[in-house]
């Protein structure tokens, strides 16, 4: 549907040049553009002139147009836009060609994890256009399968460092990609009322001054409706002359449609209502069902006036309805009894395709069918081993409302629940939960509800009495020796506990209640269960059945996840990270994202727990990884240790834009509030210490303390002591400090974590009378602080400064220079600034940071650097790190100059380099 006069697209000069300079700036930068319009407004004519300047440049151009019959479709978008790559797919590494051939079901399907699906496209997509930049164009986005959009999601949010554009089309009123910030939105509207009037000259030149007034006022600058209504008053179809001027856009679009087929003949008409209900575009299989609907034999040539018309467009065997509102105007005009004839002739016409023919056989069902619903059941199971998890829960969904038994619709709506938990949609977890529990449920089925009510996500509540119905209903599992379910709700509850706190008694209740299960004394879900539920008071058992485990938990993943939180809830930091790593490693190797954002975002706060700032290490990857997969809870978290990391290394003035968006979280999901906020607390409090504001510092933490404040966090008030007793000795608080160390020291007992002792030895030392100090710096240089170097240098820091000021100046400085080369060596830049202050007084000068070129690779660029350097090849590297083996090698030519190396054979010397210059 054009908005041309000549070869120009008329009113539209701006947007024109705003998508030509993409396409000339592809060399420098990739680049994701949306349109966003009413139907109608000019968005795919806005495209084709992309799409011709884009081929006039030599870009491979890759298309495709979403359908509102093909959402049910697993990766018929994706299908669509590469067609003509799929020759290349036998270049691919096998796990990734497998993977991609059994999306698409040309190949027996096993169970595929759409993630290698997604670097499939992608590598084929970077391949292409190593040899010619590519534009791909994604028509009506938001008519496109939920698979296609992920998978092409994933894509867009890698191709900044490739030749690639990707513009999309789609309707304002929904957005299909979860990050709105993943493609760059430009809002169109309707022309301008000059370039309406000369685009009504140019197209419909012989209307009169009354209808042509009336054109304009109606269209309202949308180029569509300039041409549809012009054309529909002009020739007096009927209705129009009464056409209401207060309907919407698409209503009065839709009925210009349907009044040019209103006087079609029969056999045309029965191919424009099997194409407008068909989800694929072969002209033959169109052509077939048409014949069965019409009831005699039909061939290409009784489609002509439909193509006449403007309702169909044929190219080749391709045939697809013209515009989105034609499709949309047909179905909406055909008899019920109608629209399921065409799904019936088009079931048995698609026998070769046995999921799409199921499809079409529900949709002609009118009542429920056993039959039909266990075969819609089948279908979303080939779908999930497939990797299309989305389109499996609709085609349960649909399953489940065919289904005659009720005990039968409930079990399948709690496997499309299943799997909505799986892509993180808690929304439909808990509407379809809703729906069943007033349902007769068998005794799997039940047990399985009951497991979905005791899984933790972003959106749960945290409510004490959700808390204690979680409790109860393990009890109730527990004495129907249920264990595994018992130990799953207590899991959850747990969770809940750790980032709201119900109070004393309820904690407790969740302890008990996991005690009664009987599980084995070493058992991690029943560690796990103790350490965030009563982290203090469980830590010496915990911390005992810890340290029975081995490092990997016996090569079991999940395992090691439950223990790493287990120690980290605990505060034994070293613990938790080497558990950690156990599962990061794993579910890298599968490709599970959205759980390695969150064992990563575990491990970076262990990481900074232990002194150890390094973005590239979890921090940075855990943050990417969360918005990616759309967990904003872990997103959050990790933002909170990007920023902290940031505060350390090189300090910030202002509030820093992360922890900005982590309190915007925090506000969104009251539930986890006070553990997001008291870790944006701390990192703003380092930030203040290190740039020397001890006031403001001391107001920062101190929120951390305040039961009554939203960032008081039960076990974190510990962690953060040493950072509060600093600011307190600097403003003249050091007895209110003291008040609290007291209470840290009876919450944290007898612990021994290591992340109590530091802190408690720590505070201690910097809060003790002048008689008493210096036997407590030495016990805290000599205690836990003392093999790692950040807390050890913190203590020699306050040590020192604290002899300068009792006069010993002399016996200051070696202590200082110890804790000024530490931070330097930690990448603590701010702090190490401080010790040199310190130094400073005691009249030592000409100390000068020391210069390390890795401070200069982004955290990603390092975490590459770091992978080269043991011998990965980009490919290995790539898949690591879910990015296109190209993207990798960009990185590495660009931190090659900053590294001062020409080639990867350099990087281990050079990393070792500038990690010997710190230490």
């Amino acid at each position: 549907m054009g908005t041309t006069t000549g070869q120009r697209l008329v009113g539209r000069d701006g947007e024109l040049q705003t998508l030509f300079g993409h396409l000339d700036g592809v060399g420098t930068r990739g680049r994701a553009v949306g349109l966003l319009g009413e139907p109608g407004v000019g968005k795919s004519a806005l495209q084709a002139e992309a799409v011709e300047q884009a081929r006039s440049l030599g870009f491979t151009v890759l298309t495709a147009r979403g359908s509102q019959s093909e959402t049910h479709l697993p990766y018929a978008s994706l299908h669509q836009v590469l067609r003509p790559l799929l020759p290349r797919a036998d270049r691919l590494p096998a796990m990734q060609r497998e993977a991609l051939l059994a999306c698409f079901a040309m190949s027996d399907p096993h169970e595929v994890n759409p993630f290698f699906t997604f670097l499939a496209v992608l590598e084929l997509l970077v391949d292409a256009a190593g040899q010619a930049p590519v534009l791909v164009c994604l028509d009506d986005l938001h008519w496109m399968d939920r698979p296609s959009i992920d998978a092409l999601a994933f894509v867009i949010r890698r191709v900044v460092s490739e030749r690639v554009v990707v513009l999309c089309t789609s309707r304002p009123e929904t957005l299909p990609f979860a990050d709105a910030h993943t493609v760059e939105w430009m809002e169109l509207g309707g022309i301008d009322e000059a370039s309406a009037a000369a685009l009504l000259t140019a197209r419909a030149p012989g209307l009169s001054p009354t209808v042509r007034e009336r054109v304009l006022r109606q269209a309202r600058g949308n180029p569509l409706a300039l041409l549809e209504f012009a054309t529909a008053l002009e020739s007096g179809r009927h209705g129009w002359t009464e056409l209401d001027e207060d309907l919407p856009m698409t209503t009065r679009l839709e009925r210009a449609f349907a009044a040019r087929a209103e006087h079609l003949g029969p056999a045309v008409r029965a191919i424009l209502t099997v194409a407008a209900v068909d989800d694929g575009d072969d002209i033959n299989d169109v052509l077939a069902a048409a014949q069965i609907l019409h009831g005699a034999p039909l061939d290409r040539g009784a489609a002509q006036p439909a193509f006449e018309h403007g309702l169909l467009t044929v190219a080749g065997e391709r045939c697809r309805i013209a515009h989105p509102l034609v499709g949309s105007a047909l179905r909406q005009a055909m008899p019920p009894v109608e629209r399921q004839q065409a799904h019936e002739a088009l079931a048995v016409v698609l026998v070769a395709h046995p999921d799409r023919a199921v499809w079409h056989r529900a949709a002609a069902v009118s009542g429920r069918d056993e039959r039909v619903a266990a075969e819609l059941e089948q279908a979303a199971d080939n779908a999930q081993r497939r990797g299309a998890v989305a389109s499996a829960a609709a085609w349960l969904e649909r399953a489940a409302a065919l289904s005659p038994d009720p005990q039968a619709q409930a079990a399948r709506l709690l496997s499309a629940a299943e799997l909505g938990y799986q892509l993180g949609r808690f929304d439909q977890v808990e509407q379809i939960k809703t729906q069943v529990a007033g349902m007769t449920l068998r005794p799997r089925d039940r047990s399985r509800l009951t497991w979905l009510e005791g899984v933790f996500h972003d959106g749960s509540t945290g409510e004490p009495a959700e808390v204690r119905r979680l409790v109860d209903m393990a009890r109730h599992a527990t004495a129907g020796q249920d264990l595994e379910l018992a130990m799953q709700l207590l899991v959850g509850a747990a969770r809940r506990v750790w980032w709201r706190d119900p109070g004393e008694a309820l904690r407790h209740e969740v302890v008990l209640a996991a005690r009664q299960v009987g599980v084995a004394a070493h058992d991690p879900r029943l560690l796990a269960i103790y350490a965030l539920a009563e982290s203090t008071e469980q830590a010496p058992v915990v911390i005992e059945q810890l340290a029975r485990w081995p490092a990997d938990a016996g090569g079991r993943a999940d395992l090691a996840g439950l223990l790493g939180i287990a120690a980290f809830c605990t505060g034994d930091f070293r613990r938790a990270v080497a558990f950690l790593s156990t599962p990061v490693q794993e579910l890298r190797t599968q490709g599970r994202m959205s759980l390695l954002a969150e064992a990563l975002a575990i491990r970076a706060w262990g990481e900074i727990y232990l002194g150890v700032f390094d973005a590239a290490s979890s921090a940075d990857e855990a943050m990417r990884l969360a918005d990616e997969t759309g967990q904003s809870l872990w997103a959050a978290t990790a933002r909170i240790a990007v920023a902290l990391i940031d505060a350390v290394g090189r300090g910030w003035d202002t509030r820093h834009d992360l922890l900005a968006e982590a309190e915007h979280v925090a506000r969104r999901t009251p539930n986890a509030a006070s553990s997001l906020l008291a870790g944006v607390q701390l990192a703003r409090g380092i930030a203040e210490l290190g740039a020397d504001r001890h006031e403001q510092a001391h107001a920062e933490l101190r929120r951390v303390f305040q039961p009554a404040d939203p960032a008081f966090q039960r076990m974190q008030q510990v962690w953060t002591i040493s950072y509060l007793a600093d600011a307190a000795v600097r403003t003249g608080r050091r007895a209110e400090a003291r008040s609290v160390l007291g209470a840290m020291e009876q919450l944290a007992g007898g612990s021994p974590a290591m992340g109590s002792i530091i802190a408690l030895e720590y505070s201690r030392a910097v809060l003790a009378d002048r008689a008493s100090a210096e036997p407590l710096f030495r016990a805290a240089l000599h205690g836990a602080a003392g093999h790692l170097p950040w807390h050890r240098a913190r203590v020699e820091l306050a040590y020192g400064s604290w002899l300068r000021r009792q006069r010993r100046v002399v016996e200051s400085r070696d202590p200082l220079r110890a804790a000024r080369g530490a931070f330097d060596a930690v990448g603590a830049r701010t702090w190490a600034q401080r010790a040199d202050q310190e130094l400073r007084a005691t009249g030592e000068r000409g100390w000068q940071p020391t210069s390390n070129p890795r401070e200069l690779l982004s955290p990603q660029e390092a975490q590459i650097a770091e992978l080269a350097a043991q011998g990965l090849s980009n490919r290995e590297i790539g898949q690591r790190l879910f990015l296109s083996h190209r993207t990798v090698s960009s990185h590495l030519y660009r931190m090659f100059p900053k590294l001062g190396i020409t080639s990867r054979n350099q990087l281990a010397a050079a990393l070792q380099s500038t990690d010997a210059s710190r230490d």
